[in-house]
């Protein structure tokens, strides 16, 4: 009946820069979900690039706003970018809730909050909503170069503010069994007095559009060995070795390693990363190319060994290597298995809990 209907409802999402990831892909399912539900849904992020970011992010599906962007840049020389993370998000939570009426106006009933926590205690006091943060993994343990004394007094106050400022939400998830356990012990404090539910991802069905993509590619007929991740060192890239003309020179001529993934010009790592990628390969006496767009994958040269593209293509793969090691959660052998592409992942974190042998995607 109708009136046992819940009635609608109007959340809203504060995300600190909704590019292309595992996060953001989360976070753009999440909330197109609960549309589908009947719910009123309104993201807002301090950067959000037209050309670097989900479809529905972008064609009108999902109703994203960029606030809190004007001031504070997203790093200061490629460094502070925590800071600069910080302060771009109180920013956008003072801007929509006292430079302007704009939450005010949505009266909104929930906050989804993810990645970011340091702005839910100001949060707290502008809102009465509830809030849920989503947390996919420690930040503090996420820090590279903690063995020089000047960084680690430099993320003291971020680190401590990091677990007091998670206190303010409402309710906590994790993303994995893994992530959850890694929280309990690097906050024990915290996960007695707010414990945290895991909550797995659910990544959504391959979409069916007409588009470039619906080509064949000119070496779809070479056996793809496949990989996606953003391009971070943490990451771990495959080594390119495996399709080594002069280590296996019949099994060369049939395997391309095609490494895809998120990549932001605007981020150093991204950048010195491929770099570093494409030197090796040539290193190896591999032919490298990188496409940044569709178009150009589609038309890489065939005699090309190491394909470096820098969106996502499951398309033609036959084997997918996930090779991140204690990964928090992994949202891409899911959509690998959706697309029945066998997976080969890191014995490891969360991938173990959805990585079965024989079973899903193994």
């Amino acid at each position: 009946m109708a009136g046992d209907k819940k009635r609608s409802k109007t959340i809203v999402f504060l995300h600190p820069d909704l590019g292309i990831g595992g996060a953001e892909r989360l976070v753009v399912d999440a909330a197109v979900g609960l549309q589908k539900r009947g719910h009123r849904v309104v993201i807002f992020t301090s950067h959000c690039d037209p050309a670097h970011c989900f479809d529905e992010a972008r064609d009108g599906t999902l109703d994203v706003r960029v606030r809190g962007n004007t001031l504070v840049p997203a790093s200061l020389l490629g460094r502070f970018s925590i800071l600069c993370a910080i302060l771009r998000q109180l920013h956008l939570i003072v801007h929509i809730s006292l430079l302007t009426a704009e939450l005010r106006s949505l009266t909104p009933d929930a906050f989804f909050v993810d990645q970011l926590s340091a702005g839910l205690p100001l949060l707290k006091t502008l809102s009465s909503a509830p809030i849920f943060f989503y947390c996919h993994f420690p930040d503090l343990l996420l820090v590279q170069g903690r063995s020089a004394l000047w960084k680690r007094l430099y993320r003291i106050p971020f680190d401590f503010l990091e677990e007091w400022s998670m206190r303010s939400a409402d309710a906590i998830a994790v993303n994995s069994a893994f992530t959850k356990s890694i929280v309990s012990r690097t906050w024990p404090s915290l996960a007695q007095h707010h414990p945290s539910t895991s909550s797995t991802p659910a990544s959504t069905p391959p979409a069916h559009h007409h588009s470039p993509g619906d080509r064949t590619p000119p070496w779809s007929s070479a056996g793809i060995i496949l990989s996606i991740n953003r391009f971070e060192r943490k990451k771990t890239s495959p080594s390119p070795s495996a399709p080594s003309p002069s280590s296996h020179p019949p099994a060369a001529a049939a395997l391309k390693l095609l490494l895809a993934g998120g990549y932001d010009p605007r981020i150093p790592e991204n950048v010195s990363y491929h770099a570093e990628l494409v030197a090796l390969a040539e290193s190896l006496n591999l032919k490298p190319a990188t496409a940044k767009t569709l178009v150009s994958a589609l038309n890489a040269p065939q005699d090309t060994d190491v394909l470096f593209f820098a969106e996502m293509l499951l398309r033609s793969a036959k084997l997918l290597v996930y090779t991140p090691e204690d990964e928090h959660f992994g949202i891409v052998p899911l959509e690998a298995m959706l697309r029945g592409v066998p997976v080969l992942a890191a014995d490891s974190g969360g991938p173990r809990e959805t990585v079965v042998e024989g079973r899903r995607g193994g």
